[in-house]
Parts: structure tokens; C-alpha cells; sequence
């Protein structure tokens, strides 16, 4: 196995950070489908926290977000 200077022994790579706490974001919108597609699988699936890295709070806002979208008929519901 080739030598990743990123993971440690432990097998844990370096924590994620929350992109909206970055960029200190207090609402997500709906309408953004743009950043919002981030979010969401090929197969139209909205991704965990652990996968993308963001924190409780903006999950929920995501997750509210992409419904949201998918209900205005911006997003899918399930890709083929």
C-alpha cells in the first residue's frame, strides 16, 4: 500500500470543515441548486455529514434546502 502523508496510523484521515461555518452562512436557499448539488449523490440521495463534512446545524439546513428544491421542482427526486 502506497504511503499517504494525509492518514494517520490510526486509520483517520484530517477532520472535515464545515464549508458554510467557513463562510459563516446563516441560511441556506433553496434556489442556490448550484452549491446545493454538493449535497446530493449522482443518484439524487442527500450525503451525510461524515461524507461532507458539515456540521449538525447546517445538515438540517441542507437537508430543509434540498427538499425544498426538489418540492419547487429545481432538483430531481431520483436520477435514472
Amino acid at each position: 500500500m502506497a504511503y499517504d502523508k494525509n492518514r494517520r496510523p490510526g486509520g483517520k484521515g484530517r477532520r472535515k470543515v464545515c464549508a458554510f461555518c467557513a463562510d459563516k452562512v446563516d441560511y441556506i436557499d433553496y434556489k442556490d441548486t448550484a452549491k446545493l448539488r454538493r449535497y446530493v449523490s449522482e443518484r439524487a440521495k442527500i450525503l451525510p455529514r461524515r461524507v461532507t463534512g458539515t456540521c449538525a446545524k447546517h445538515q438540517r439546513m441542507v437537508t430543509t434546502a434540498v427538499k425544498r428544491a426538489r418540492y419547487m421542482s429545481l432538483m430531481p427526486y431520483m436520477n435514472d
